[in-house]
């Protein structure tokens, strides 16, 4: 049976209606905005360098691959590895789109040769340094003048791995620390803007870090944010911590996310959990799965 957002759509139909018909299957299916952002951009590319009475039935295999070394060498315009791949990622999801519906018969993406793109691997504490950083952050929260701050912004960042626009934007309300039904304390991470709803999410919070939260909420009066500093303070506090712990690296916000989904990783949690707890799409996850199972096995051969 034919998907009903391909009702009206056939081999005879041009780029631009099928186009329009893929966007809306992609919201009913509840694709992020900017995966369908993306794909959009892309496969409209396509329709611009097609000519515009070009029917679907009628683009090839050979029409693609020229388009794509248009992209590449004639456009003018700098097209990346990565994005070159998103492309022809975005091409095969189309028309593998109509050919599933029954729209073509044959799928002219099919023998379209995928750029795969090995970007670099994020940096990640080692086991060994996560202990070093931890020890230092408790070492402020246990001198005569108790910093809480180190060990509350270290912990939450790892045990969450909440990115930090999310963190800057985090208010006392976004914490539950009564147990409910579904478990115990709780991280609301919310979004103002309607768009990025898909990205809203609870994280559970261990006990070592409400043990700590309540010290923490004592010292600094907290009131309408969690953290009341600027960004580039909070970047001090962390940078503070490596150079004390004797660390190569620079922490970062960015290294505390990806060294929690390592650990979680290796934990055996499953796939999908870290991806929700990430608030990352299916698309971005691929690439993201793709660099944790690199983390881990380097892991494993250090």
């Amino acid at each position: 049976m034919a998907d009903p957002k391909t009702a009206h759509i056939s081999a005879q139909t041009t780029l631009i209606p099928a186009i329009n018909g893929w966007e809306i299957f992609l919201n009913d299916q509840g694709s992020s905005p900017h995966t369908v952002k993306a794909f959009m951009g892309d496969i409209g590319l396509l329709a611009s360098y097609l000519p515009p009475d070009r029917t679907l039935g009628s683009v090839t295999t050979s029409d693609l691959n020229n388009f794509l070394k248009w992209l590449t060498e004639e456009r003018g315009v700098p097209c990346s590895p990565k994005t070159l791949a998103r492309r022809i990622t975005s091409i095969k999801a189309f028309f593998r789109w109509l050919h599933g519906a029954g729209v073509l018969l044959v799928d002219p993406a099919e023998k379209v040769v995928q750029k795969s793109v090995r970007s670099p691997l994020p940096k990640v504490l080692t086991r060994a340094e996560v202990e070093a950083v931890y020890e230092i952050a408790g070492s402020y929260r246990r001198s005569e003048k108790p910093d809480t701050r180190y060990f509350a912004l270290l912990d939450l960042l790892l045990a969450t791995g909440i990115k930090k626009s999310e963190c800057l934007s985090l208010s006392p309300n976004h914490i539950n620390l009564e147990a409910d039904a579904e478990g115990g304390p709780m991280l609301f991470v919310r979004y103002n803007n309607p768009k990025h709803r898909y990205k809203e999410r609870k994280i559970a919070l261990p006990d070592s870090w409400v043990e700590a939260y309540e010290d923490y909420s004592a010292e600094h009066k907290l009131t309408d944010q969690l953290f009341p500093w600027s960004q580039r303070r909070l970047e001090y506090l962390l940078e503070d911590l490596s150079k004390e712990a004797g660390l190569e690296k620079h922490l970062s916000f960015s290294m505390c996310r990806w060294t929690c989904a390592l650990i979680d990783w290796q934990s055996g949690m499953e796939p999908e959990k870290i991806r929700q707890k990430l608030g990352i799409s299916k698309v971005q996850w691929r690439e993201v799965s793709q660099k944790l199972r690199r983390l881990a096995a380097n892991t494993e051969a250090d």
